[in-house]
């Protein structure tokens, strides 16, 4: 706890200001950047024998700090965004699953909470926590026949938006091909190849429709409109707080040209998996450099997760590393991530550390960051990482609970208790000594898995009471 004050102690002393006469320095700048389907085992700094090559995202690892225990909150992208900006699990609110529910009016979001403490905010690519429209047929779910889940951006506290309800094709993201499938995705199309409306637009922040700068990789597109925001909020001295949610590589996965070059070894998925990959990692670079420009790197929080595991089968080009599972499931492919944060300024370079975080930590984090009490008594379910970040903590004493569907798990510091029927037969896995999940202790540890059921349980009954209004 004394070297907890001490490191607070300093970073109020920055933010204010040391001395009669020094102009006082503005709170740290936060940027969460966000993958869309993207493994564990894609990035190098993660697992080096990825055949994806991503030197920006390698260099920001190298300049920061990298947890190898990184969880999303769920295995599936909507609810996953819900935790980044909530701090709660998202079936407190009613984001059960992908294209289920909406962020609802009353819950807190961090750009809300930021706005008031003077930040700028802006949210840039995918949103997928309501619909961006109720007039006209958009995406998934947007459109006059879904009013209901109506909750953009622009009305959970973000000023300036650049975004689409769902998902997009990763190069020319307002194009697919006339005929032929289009699931998995394609070789880019010539500018005089026929084409078809994909269906997902992008919406500014006044509600309407973005139709200009939309051609090529849609990282590019959209870093596009994340760069200028920066740099204004840079120029104007003002904290900013901006949301960076790729779409890549979520199929359909489309490489330009120039990266699919880069893989033509490979299949047609693969080299556009690997291609669309690079073309996000060259845009995190220049938004890296954008703030090396701006001179406000030393004083930004610069984060990196994906939002789930990687999508198909062990044919697929996504890895999860040695971890069973991939996206949907809740054993550790599905739900562990890269996750890197890069702070100069408190952070130093080069750092490892195997202490279980999961994006429902963002919240509590920046606000302790901050000295800003969270308002009412709702319960979070994230917490604080200044410990880990300063090294005085290096086990999690608040463990993470998932659910999804039929799926269950509590992930404490060592053991991992999972069901994938609702609790009708239980699983345990001891993550420290055997991360892949391949060695079932439940039977040998009756006592743990009744321990860890019954904590279980006591959660999931707090979530449920959410879930019924109680908290509002």
């Amino acid at each position: 706890m004394r070297y907890r004050t001490i490191f607070s102690l300093i970073l109020a002393m920055v933010m204010m200001g040391t001395s009669r006469g020094e102009e006082p320095v503005q709170p740290p700048n936060i940027i969460l950047m966000m993958a869309d389907d993207l493994g564990w085992g894609d990035l190098k700094s993660f697992r080096p024998e990825s055949p994806i090559h991503t030197p920006h995202l390698d260099e920001m690892a190298a300049s920061g700090i990298t947890f190898d225990r990184f969880y999303a909150a769920a295995p599936v992208c909507s609810p996953t965004r819900g935790s980044c900006l909530t701090g709660r699990h998202p079936f407190r609110y009613g984001i059960y699953f992908a294209n289920t529910g909406q962020l609802k009016t009353e819950e807190l979001t961090l750009a809300e909470l930021l706005q008031k403490q003077g930040y700028k905010t802006g949210h840039f690519g995918k949103w997928h926590l309501g619909t961006l429209t109720t007039t006209e047929k958009d995406a998934n779910r947007g459109g006059p026949k879904s009013t209901e889940v109506y909750s953009p951006p622009w009305e959970n506290g973000f000023d300036t938006c650049f975004s689409t309800e769902s998902k997009v094709p990763t190069w020319d993201p307002m194009r697919k091909p006339k005929t032929g499938p289009t699931k998995i995705g394609w070789d880019s199309l010539g500018a005089d190849e026929e084409d078809a409306p994909y269906g997902t637009y992008y919406w500014n922040e006044r509600g309407e429709k973005v139709t200009d700068n939309l051609d090529g990789d849609d990282s590019r597109v959209l870093m596009d409109r994340a760069v200028p925001f920066v740099k204004q909020a840079a120029g104007e001295k003002k904290p900013f707080f901006a949301v960076i949610w790729f779409h890549t590589p979520h199929l359909p996965v489309v490489a330009g040209p120039k990266y699919a070059k880069m893989y033509s070894q490979y299949d047609l998925h693969e080299r556009n998996y690997y291609g669309c990959v690079t073309a996000m990692d060259d845009q995190i670079g220049r938004l890296r450099k954008t703030l090396a420009d701006a001179g406000v790197t030393d004083n930004t929080m610069l984060w990196f997760c994906s939002d789930n595991g990687p999508e198909g089968n062990a044919k697929s080009p996504g890895s999860a590393g040695d971890f069973r599972g991939r996206k949907r499931s809740l054993y550790e492919g599905g739900v562990r991530v890269p996750g890197i944060l890069q702070w100069p300024s408190q952070v130093k370079p080069g750092r490892v550390t195997s202490f279980p975080a999961v994006t429902s930590d963002y919240l509590p984090t920046i606000l302790d960051t901050l000295s800003v009490q969270y308002a009412g008594a709702r319960p979070l379910d994230g917490i604080s990482l200044l410990p880990v970040l300063q090294g005085t903590q290096s086990e999690r004493t608040e463990p993470i609970g998932f659910q999804s569907r039929n799926q269950v798990a509590w992930t404490t510091n060592r053991y991992k208790l999972f069901s994938g029927n609702g609790g009708k037969t239980l699983e345990l896995y001891d993550l420290l000594n055997d991360p892949s999940e391949q060695n079932d202790l439940s039977s040998s540890h009756p006592e743990i898995v009744a321990r860890l059921w019954d904590e279980f349980r006591q959660w999931q009954s707090s979530c449920q009471e959410s879930d019924q209004g109680s908290d509002y």
